[in-house]
């Protein structure tokens, strides 16, 4: 499964989610995984409950089942959340409740929190969690603009009702944060940490240096 890319794993690399964005993501970058989704369950939020402290948990909940499998891989897995004004927002039950959702976010300015949860090899036990915020600003669409968005389907399974990196780019004016965050997973931060902890390593580095090519320095 493993492509040309900056990085490559020094161990088995497992994902802990179906979500192809986050598959392509991993493919981009050339780390070298497999999937396994069979019996991780995500758990409901607590009425109250922070989309920074929901997303971390529903991280957990995704990856522990996974990780007990695969004792000697890297489990990673994710969720992401959509907050209006400190209120979750989950995946639309259908075309009117996405329509709803589109509605309070034409206009206003909301969160995507995106949280990973990190089982090293040989320690199930004690996950490394790490999360990322962005904040989105939304284009103040009219009815029809909307409801021809959810005639196209995406919606259907996006958090918030919208996906970035698709159709719904059309939606969002402004980010301010990480763009592969909004769309699912906090790259830059994820990398960061299996980089610190021995999992990647950058794979190209010592081709540049054969080649003779010096690295590009900048100001």
């Amino acid at each position: 499964m493993n492509v040309d890319g900056p990085f490559t794993a020094s161990c088995p690399v497992v994902l802990a989610s179906g979500s192809p964005r986050r598959q392509e993501f991993l493919r981009a970058m050339g780390v070298p995984f497999s999937v396994d989704t069979a019996g991780a369950s995500e758990p409901e939020p607590v009425e109250g409950e922070a989309a920074v402290a929901y997303a971390r948990r529903a991280a957990c909940a995704k990856t522990l089942p996974v990780a007990r499998r695969h004792a000697a891989a890297c489990v990673i897995g994710a969720d992401t959340v959509v907050a209006l004004d400190g209120v979750i927002m989950g995946k639309p039950a259908g075309h009117a409740h996405a329509l709803s959702m589109l509605r309070a976010l034409a206009g206003a300015r909301h969160e995507v929190v995106s949280a990973c949860c990190i089982c090293l090899p040989g320690n199930a036990q004690e996950p490394v969690v790490l999360h990322a915020v962005t904040s989105v600003w939304m284009h103040r669409w009219d009815d029809a603009a909307l409801k021809a968005y959810i005639a196209t389907g995406e919606p259907a399974d996006k958090a918030g009702a919208y996906g970035i990196q698709g159709i719904g780019a059309f939606l969002v004016s402004r980010i301010d944060g990480s763009w592969s965050n909004v769309v699912g997973l906090p790259l830059t931060e994820l990398l960061t940490e299996l980089q610190r902890r021995g999992v990647v390593v950058p794979s190209g580095a010592q081709t540049v240096e054969q080649d003779g090519h010096a690295p590009d320095v900048r100001d």
